[in-house]
């Protein structure tokens, strides 16, 4: 799917009221209507060996037994999930560090680098200096030739 869609990109306030109103407001309606059909009392028992005196029951709607079981089952797939992922999160961790001491590392060898390409382009600059003066000494040292006779 085209993250723009008709010029409405995902993070467009626009684009987010839409979504609201076209998956939202009917996702209420249907919860509602829910809510008003279960209305109804039904009695939870805790206690499994007595079902005709429970030693704590609650009488408590339909609909809100299910909204209770209904997040109660989102939070437990939650921390399932979550406890899943632990050896993904670890490894990430662990990468990320790896990935840090690289780029030290990185940024150790390339500071040497330019440390030595420095002392290298000093010593090639003495080198010249030294066989420019050689050559001036030569030269002076080196009599004049005197032009051929014939």
């Amino acid at each position: 799917m085209p993250d723009e869609i008709a010029g409405m990109t995902r993070s467009n306030p626009m684009f987010r009221k839409i979504v609201t109103l076209v998956i939202l407001v009917p996702l209420a309606a249907v919860i509602i209507a829910f809510a008003v059909a279960n209305r109804h009392g039904v009695t939870v028992s805790f206690d499994p060996f007595s079902s005709a005196n429970p030693a704590y029951s609650a009488t408590v709607p339909l609909f809100v037994l299910i909204f209770i079981l209904v997040v109660l089952g989102v939070v437990v797939g939650g921390a399932a999930a979550w406890l899943r992922q632990a050896h993904w999160r670890r490894a990430a961790r662990k990468l990320d560090g790896d990935n840090r001491h690289l780029l030290q590392e990185l940024s150790a060898v390339r500071e040497r680098l330019v440390a030595e390409t420095q002392r290298a382009s000093a010593a090639e600059a003495a080198a010249r200096e030294v066989a420019a003066s050689r050559d001036r000494e030569q030269t002076a040292a080196t009599p004049a030739l005197a032009p051929p006779t014939t």
